[in-house]
């Protein structure tokens, strides 16, 4: 009998990983180094939601919050500087992909969205800079340097 039930447990427990890991996007914004933290964070999950809403103002006040509080969270200046990038704030924008880059220098997602800042500063020479970062750290087949090579690739000054 135990034996049973301990099956049924353990497949039910993955049914429910793998329903809830199908629904989480795949786009590089969700490429979190610390995600189970994020997860449990009721500010991170509204600031994803208005990113998902293209809500950018109430992105980046949920985001600021964030790192106000838990100034070494990288994901959350991540995208952070990825609401500022879509306001028009590229000095801010520049200032949260930098920080989230210090205290993470492999984040992936922060290299494609700092990438691609600095093709809307008219700096294709520093996105490149950041896709042989990208290649180094996850290779070309990678969502992020795949991204970022797209965007690079459609650059007209």
């Amino acid at each position: 009998m135990m034996p049973r039930m301990i099956h049924a447990f353990a497949f039910s427990t993955f049914s429910a990983f793998a329903a809830f890991s199908a629904s989480i996007p795949t786009h590089a914004a969700d490429t979190e180094t610390t995600p189970v933290a994020n997860q449990s964070n009721a500010e991170f999950s509204a600031g994803k939601k208005a990113i998902a809403a293209k809500d950018w103002t109430t992105a980046s006040a949920a985001f600021e919050k964030i790192v106000q509080r838990d100034n070494g969270n990288a994901d959350a200046y991540n995208l952070l500087g990825y609401a500022y990038r879509w306001q028009g704030k590229m000095s801010e924008s520049f200032a949260a992909y930098r920080k989230a880059l210090a205290l993470d220098p492999t984040h992936r997602g922060a290299h494609e969205y700092i990438g691609v800042a600095y093709l809307k500063a008219k700096q294709p020479a520093k996105a490149q800079e950041h896709l042989a970062k990208l290649e180094t750290i996850c290779g070309k087949n990678c969502e992020e340097y795949k991204d970022l090579a797209k965007e690079i690739a459609a650059y007209t000054p």
